[in-house]
């Protein structure tokens, strides 16, 4: 099943089911106007939402053309957005950039951070650069919307909980981290805005494709008119998203609505490419000495998508800097 958020002047829009092909949809019931209403009442909703789904695909019920620019991200607004690093190549990249140690935990121990979840943007949403001193970059992630789960949760049940998948542009201040973290209190300037992918998609919508709490995908990110990333999101994703949910869930619940990322999708075989400029400075300083390729700009622009075949189930994320 396929979902997506109508902008329709309210702070939550209006929940559509999407036709599989994702050109049409119809609007949900009453009953369920937003997808945080459908995600608090799933065990109800989510048969209803997908008889229309069903209904949709045969052809059986009209649906109205999707704009994806009138669509917001599936949730305009998350309780919780919590993000992983769980692409061990990109922690170990990213790190040398800026001369960090590699965590002696890193094959063990998830790094999570917590970024805003009161204003999410759009799939085309513009990248506002206030500065372009501060180092903008783009990152594209996979990531899993939850329904609610308790405290104490293991990877061995934490299936249950996944109820959606959706793609971010996790956007980064790169050069903003450093003083940050030198705090030793985490990220909060260098991590604005994230975009999400106009369609949110049910687990089954990939097949085989979700399996081990990971989403066998090709990840591809086209800047400025360029593929620069073509990255294989499933095998490198050293913790599967079940063991992310009970890592966060060690000694708190989260309420249904919560976004958990799994990080910046990256290969340790260059040929595959990046899914940040973040790496790809790193890999020119390791074979030149310094960076060569600027941060994100006025006028660049970012588009992700996870290819599954031919088929681009979530749709694309195509946001330029202004």
């Amino acid at each position: 099943m396929k979902l997506a958020t109508l902008r329709d002047g309210t702070r939550d829009g209006r929940l559509l089911v999407v036709r599989a092909d994702g050109e049409a949809a119809a609007p949900s019931p009453s009953h369920w106007p937003s997808l945080q209403a459908a995600l608090d009442d799933w065990a109800e909703s989510e048969p209803a939402l997908r008889a229309i789904a069903e209904r949709l695909d045969r052809g059986d019920q009209d649906g109205v053309p999707v704009d994806p620019a009138r669509l917001g991200a599936p949730l305009s607004r998350a309780y919780e957005w919590v993000d992983g690093s769980a692409f061990l190549n990109h922690v170990i990249l990213v790190r040398r950039a800026r001369n960090a140690e590699i965590p002696p935990t890193l094959e063990t121990d998830p790094l999570i951070y917590q970024g805003g979840s009161g204003d999410m943007m759009g799939p085309r949403d513009p990248i506002a650069l206030a500065d372009p001193a501060w180092g903008l970059d783009f990152e594209s992630e996979v990531c899993v919307i939850l329904g609610d789960v308790p405290q104490g949760t293991k990877a061995a049940s934490a299936d249950s909980h996944v109820k959606l998948l959706v793609l971010a542009n996790d956007c980064t201040l790169r050069n903003l981290v450093p003083v940050e973290l030198a705090k030793s209190f985490g990220f909060f300037q260098s991590k604005p805005a994230t975009a999400f992918s106009p369609f949110a998609i049910t687990p089954d919508e990939l097949g085989g494709a979700w399996r081990d709490g990971r989403a066998h995908l090709r990840v591809r990110s086209t800047y400025n008119d360029a593929i620069v990333g073509d990255c294989d999101s499933g095998p490198e994703m050293h913790f599967s998203f079940f063991q992310l949910i009970e890592h966060i869930a060690k000694t708190r619940r989260f309420t249904a609505g919560t976004i958990l990322g799994s990080g910046t999708v990256s290969n340790a075989d260059r040929a595959r490419g990046i899914s940040c400029l973040a790496e790809r400075r790193m890999i020119e300083t390791i074979e030149t000495g310094k960076p060569i390729t600027p941060f994100m700009k006025k006028g660049d622009r970012i588009r992700i998508e996870a290819m599954l075949g031919s088929k681009s189930p979530f749709g694309a994320i195509d946001q330029e800097v202004v």
